[in-house]
């Protein structure tokens, strides 16, 4: 093991034997070296003379670039936009993010978490968690209602172990069912949490949250080491005063002894900036007398398999959300857009509930993010899926047997109805 990676497990033993025992084979030999970029960083601190260490071209003192591809550049200069940006990410972005976290979960102001790290998007950041604590055969637990790249991700790529419980009791979150898996698991479980929820929309009220909170504590009180991660790619769409407006990160960091938190986030859908690839994952250490030590060899570590994975993240893509975050307007044009979505949520929720519907489908619980989803009765959500598609042109996506889920964030109002009608029709169609 190189001595720089046997220095930060021994920075993260002294401190937490849980957090440590989370690790992977692999997690534990990750580091940051101290190769060409951190001797680059040494160098711009203090080359004064001359500068020759970083492989950019440059013409005096900006980088070398073509006009034909920065003259499409109007607010950014050349600079924050072709040279590689630092493994961790651009500190002003990460600054400015790690302030937004606190403006938009304000139980955080009471825990100690760290400065968020940029990814390439939130699926890097799930990846960036595999490398560093998982093994083949560990459990990865799920509710059944899950984004199925959750299993691309940690069973094909890692060969972890996807087990799932009950998402719903009714009409909320089957905070029960997730005790249950708890307790009766191994004793290392990474524990996945997407609110709102992909495929359903749906979000846990605050007593939810602190319930799911209560049975994390009581798996760990036993002796369970648990990482739990909060993909909270739909954050702040959440339509319904009783859902819980922050996210589960803020009442889960430092919670305990064996837990270990993070939470994943990013442009993508909080910007509506799906293709600029800019996420961020940010640690909330366990509770332990120097939660500091900890959150920096984590962030080491996690920057040594970025550097070992892309290098580092798209330079333009953080310049551009910087600038957004730090343009006065955003709020103003964050709310304009949420307005729209609410409206269409609400639309999908009167549509879906009326009784000319009700031989054809129930609805899961929703009131949040992109989706919500239908339990078809009687049909096959695959042949009901092609048969749309074939004969009306409408497309859904069909989950398992019975479900299919429909992305009203892409429905403006006046389509609702006639595409729910579409599927009325369709499902009456094949039964018949």
């Amino acid at each position: 093991m190189h001595p720089l990676a046997s220095e930060l497990n021994e920075q993260i033993e002294s401190q937490s034997s849980s957090t440590y025992a989370l690790l992977s084979g692999r997690g534990r030999e990750l580091y940051f070296p101290r190769g060409i970029l951190w001797q680059t960083a040494e160098a711009n601190e203090k080359a004064h003379l001359y500068n020759a260490t970083i492989g950019e071209a440059t013409e005096g003192p900006e980088p070398m670039v073509l006009d034909s591809l920065v003259s499409h550049l109007n607010t950014i200069a050349p600079a924050d936009a072709v040279r590689y940006a630092p493994a961790a990410g651009k500190m002003e972005l990460r600054k400015a993010w790690r302030e937004k976290l606190l403006r938009d979960n304000p139980s955080l102001s009471q825990r100690v978490f760290g400065m968020p790290i940029v990814t390439s998007g939130i699926t890097h950041g799930l990846s960036l968690v595999g490398d560093l604590f998982v093994e083949e055969g560990d459990r990865v637990l799920l509710p059944d209602k899950l984004w199925g790249n959750y299993r691309l991700t940690y069973e094909v790529r890692l060969g972890a172990v996807v087990e799932t419980f009950e998402a719903y009791a009714g009409s909320g979150f089957n905070v029960v069912g997730l005790a249950r898996a708890l307790r009766s698991g191994p004793d290392k479980t990474l524990l996945l949490l997407n609110f709102p929820n992909n495929p359903t929309g749906y979000t846990p009220t605050r007593r939810e949250v602190e319930g799911i909170v209560e049975a994390v504590v009581a798996a760990a009180e036993s002796g369970k080491r648990l990482l739990v991660v909060c993909d909270d790619a739909y954050f702040g769409l959440v339509f319904s005063d009783d859902a819980m407006a922050e996210s589960a990160f803020g009442l889960l960091a430092n919670i305990h002894r064996n837990v270990c938190a993070i939470k994943l986030d990013g442009a993508t859908k909080e910007l509506f900036a799906w293709g600029l690839r800019c996420g961020f994952l940010t640690f909330g250490p366990p509770s332990c007398d120097a939660p500091d030590t900890i959150l920096r060899a984590l962030e080491q570590k996690i920057v040594g398999a970025i550097r070992g994975g892309i290098s580092n993240c798209s330079h333009l893509s953080q310049s551009l959300v910087l600038s957004a975050l730090e343009n006065d307007a955003i709020a103003e044009e964050r709310a304009e857009k949420y307005e729209i979505l609410k409206a269409r949520a609400a639309k999908v929720a009167e549509v879906v509930a009326r009784d000319t519907y009700a031989d054809s489908w129930d609805v899961y619980p929703f009131n949040s993010g992109y989706f919500m989803c239908l339990r078809v009765k009687g049909v096959d959500a695959e042949q009901l899926r092609v048969h749309l598609l074939d004969n009306y042109g409408v497309g859904l996506i069909s989950l398992g047997e019975h479900d299919v889920r429909v992305a009203f964030s892409c429905l403006e109002c006046e389509q609702i109805e006639p595409l729910f009608d579409l599927v009325h029709r369709g499902i009456q169609e094949l039964r018949a």
